[in-house]
């Protein structure tokens, strides 16, 4: 992906998570107070029915008996006279009827000394308010009157808005995981990159001194001392082979750097199956004489492929299959159709693989860790690159160990 498409994707994210965040604590403060302005119109509710209860049913009040002087503060004019006892009793059966649990004080003053006479902490939890300071001022145009104060209002408030506090939190949660993910993603695609460049520059470096051995090491083939001497032809034989070998490597190194980078660019065509696989197997038996393959392939068969890419795939398949052998490399090539697909089988008679390492074995760097892999060279690309020219192709590739010994790798090309 290019970086200013992830930039852009990235900002976009951003900012509607930020937008939601902001949305959901505009929400939770317009709940909030919704709640408060509840709760002080079920309080008036609940002190006005108090009041008629006090007063017996005879109330004479030109406004309201009730007065919210704050936001937690009440003063309650009776104008009459009254037994704390029996307001306590009324304002905890009003208050549960109407379901305010929270703790509450209250006070009630004396209309001819002026002072007030009682007061009393009530809590649903009958705490102690030894602890507890709350101040009650006087008011100045009421004479038969009493106050109430609810110190944990607040909290009270919140306790019961926990589900919006709780999902604020959750998208707050949500939004620092974003910002976590984005910040490895970048740091994961420098990485990439970095890496890539470096394999690209390594290998690059690495092709022009190759290219100049191959081309001292045929010139040197072609000498009449070297042509006369066996020893000599050995020699030269070994230098162009490893060199050929290694720029094998090379390649495959700089295909899949480039197709992390961009993707490989395929050029598919019907081509017919049977005529590529047996020049590819001629190849292969020129550098290992001990090699027997049969192939079991309809002369008919043709698929849609990238020529070059599936050649070497077939390739990659039956090198591995003749490097871990530990006898004489047998390999069987068949091909299955059925109504949705072609079946190209690759069975060898190697040291298998196994099954726990299996599903590891498409892994880039990763090789099987045996005695036979510490004897074979190698970067562990090989299936790596197999796994990704078959995903571009849209087909599918598995591995099994035969019942009897090596493995069997099928590839599945869908109609």
């Amino acid at each position: 992906m290019e970086i200013k498409k992830l930039n852009i994707i990235i900002t976009l994210g951003f900012v509607a998570i930020i937008g939601i965040l902001i949305a959901q604590l505009m929400w939770t403060r317009q709940a909030y107070n919704l709640e408060n302005k509840k709760f002080n119109q079920t309080v008036n509710i609940a002190l006005l029915e108090v009041v008629e209860k006090l007063s017996g049913g005879k109330t004479s009040f030109s406004e309201s008996p009730v007065q919210n002087i704050s936001n937690d503060y009440y003063v309650v004019n009776i104008n009459n006279e009254f037994h704390p006892e029996l307001l306590e009793y009324y304002l905890k059966t009003e208050f549960n009827h109407f379901q305010i649990n929270t703790d509450y004080v209250y006070a009630l003053y004396n209309c001819q000394s002026d002072q007030m006479l009682y007061g009393k902490f009530v809590s649903k939890h009958q705490e102690s308010p030894n602890e507890k300071f709350i101040k009650f001022p006087k008011h100045k145009n009421l004479v038969y009157y009493f106050s109430i104060r609810f110190p944990d209002k607040t909290t009270y408030l919140i306790s019961s808005l926990r589900f919006w506090y709780v999902l604020t939190f959750a998208l707050i949660i949500i939004l620092l995981v974003y910002v976590y993910s984005i910040y490895t993603i970048i740091q994961q695609k420098k990485f990439a990159e970095l890496q890539r460049d470096f394999i690209n520059n390594m290998t690059h470096e690495f092709k022009t001194p190759l290219s100049s051995i191959l081309l001292a090491s045929e010139a040197l083939t072609k000498q009449d001392i070297v042509k006369d001497n066996s020893k000599l032809q050995t020699y030269t034989s070994i230098i162009t082979d490893q060199s050929h070998k290694l720029n094998r490597h090379i390649e495959k190194i700089l295909n899949i750097a480039k197709n992390d980078a961009s993707g490989l660019s395929l050029k598919p065509q019907k081509i017919v199956l049977l005529p590529i696989i047996q020049e590819i197997v001629n190849n292969i038996k020129q550098k290992n004489e001990n090699l027997s393959v049969e192939i079991d392939i309809e002369s008919n068969i043709s698929i849609i492929a990238d020529e070059f890419h599936f050649c070497n795939i077939v390739y990659n398949i039956l090198d591995n299959s003749i490097k871990y052998c530990d006898t004489q490399p047998i390999i069987f090539i068949s091909s299955l159709k059925d109504s949705k697909a072609l079946y190209l089988k690759f069975k060898d008679n190697g040291i298998g693989i196994p099954a726990k390492n299996i599903p590891h074995i498409f892994d880039k760097f990763y090789r099987v860790n045996t005695q036979k892999s510490d004897e074979v060279n190698g970067f562990g690309l090989g299936l790596f690159y197999v796994k990704k020219i078959v995903q571009q192709h849209n087909w599918k590739i598995s591995v099994e160990n035969n019942a009897d010994k090596g493995i069997t790798i099928t590839l599945t090309l869908p109609f």
